[in-house]
């Protein structure tokens, strides 16, 4: 009996032990928060393009005749002037030579005939002869000025032709492989295409911007004072695919006159330095041209950032450390941070960290950090 009354008092205890418990909630979550960073943006014009050559010519045989000599090497940079190709040069030289006899000859002819007139034309004077014979002598010379200058003409189509024989580069430029091998007659029905020369430097980058960037730019424009020619003195950069930031700066070069309705967009052109011939024609380019600078813009890490179907939006620790969702208008990406535009106060706190443990409506636990601002892409 002792035992039982000793057992029945132990279990009593436990019972009245367990009664007692309450429930504890447990502590909020912790998360990093963060006011956003205030600081002076440059905003900019972003778009994608092409490089392009900004000349860019075909060598062509524009005699007929052997090819001779191929006086490059493929791919080789040469300077303007620059022998590549020879075409029987030779045969037109005689030809030049011939033709300038024929020059000779007619000079002679004008002499003898120009002395024969003024013969004539005294012997007139002095009623030794007919006036039909001055006449003749008139017409003769008269000839003999048409000869001379049917020759000179001769002469200056004959040194033109001998000039083609020697094909030369046009301007300072890449050539490429070459198109004809020596022996090979080229120019016999029509111009002969030998090589192709590409000017790289400077090189041109085109791209398009939309009209509603047109629009803002023009608006830009007309409020800080700018005309036409002024536009096309913004700078350029330009950034390649493997490279990051824009590292190639240039300058607006063209801005078409009109829209193309088709499209919805501007062609817009700009000119670069290119002198380690970095960007070749036909490279797909970034681009973005800086507009204006806006102070005390707000800036908060981009993966702060959360999208839903009615959009971007933050969220924000109010002074009673609850979670609330803010949705906010962004702008451009500055290095790691994104822009917000409308929606965001400079003292707000936002969580940059944690995001998953922050709910909308409930508490939390924020531990306030400060946002590293990193530098902006492409400085």
């Amino acid at each position: 009996m002792a035992y039982r009354a000793v057992f029945a008092m132990a279990a009593f205890g436990v019972l009245s032990a367990c009664e007692q418990n309450t429930f504890v909630p447990p502590l909020p979550p912790k998360v990093e928060v963060a006011a956003p960073v205030q600081r002076s943006i440059t905003r900019y014009l972003e778009a994608t393009g092409n490089a392009a050559p900004i000349k860019n010519v075909d060598l062509v045989a524009r005699v007929q005749g052997f090819l001779q000599s191929i006086d490059y090497q493929d791919g080789a940079f040469v300077k303007q002037g620059t022998a590549l190709f020879s075409i029987e040069p030779d045969t037109y030289k005689l030809k030049l030579e011939q033709a300038q006899a024929a020059e000779a000859g007619a000079q002679a002819s004008l002499r003898q005939a120009e002395a024969d007139f003024k013969r004539q034309s005294d012997l007139v004077q002095r009623q030794a002869v007919s006036q039909a014979t001055l006449d003749n002598s008139t017409s003769s010379r008269d000839n003999a000025q048409a000869n001379l200058q049917q020759a000179q003409v001769n002469t200056k189509i004959a040194a033109v032709n001998y000039g083609y024989t020697h094909v030369n580069a046009p301007f300072d430029g890449v050539v490429s492989a070459h198109l004809v091998s020596v022996g090979e007659l080229v120019g016999a029905s029509s111009p002969t295409q030998l090589a192709n020369i590409v000017a790289l430097d400077p090189i041109y980058v085109n791209f398009n911007v939309n009209e509603q960037d047109v629009l803002r730019i023009r608006e830009e424009a007309r409020r800080r004072g700018m005309t036409g020619t002024d536009i096309r003195q913004f700078p350029v950069e330009v950034g390649l695919q493997t490279e990051s930031g824009f590292p190639h700066k240039g300058k607006l070069d063209y801005v078409s006159p009109t829209l193309n309705q088709s499209t919805g967009t501007l062609a817009v052109r700009g000119v670069l330095p290119n002198p380690d011939r970095a960007l070749l024609p036909g490279f797909f380019v970034r681009i973005r041209v800086p507009l204006d600078q806006q102070a005390n813009a707000l800036l908060v890490p981009d993966v702060a950032l959360g999208s839903d179907q009615a959009g971007r939006y933050v969220l924000v620790v109010n002074g009673e450390n609850v979670v609330e969702q803010r949705k906010v208008q962004t702008g451009p990406l500055d290095g790691e941070l994104r822009v917000i535009e409308s929606g965001l106060k400079g003292d707000d706190r936002v969580v940059i960290a944690g995001l998953l443990r922050a709910i909308p409506g409930q508490k939390v636990d924020p531990q306030v950090k400060k946002i590293e601002a990193s530098p902006a892409s492409g400085k």
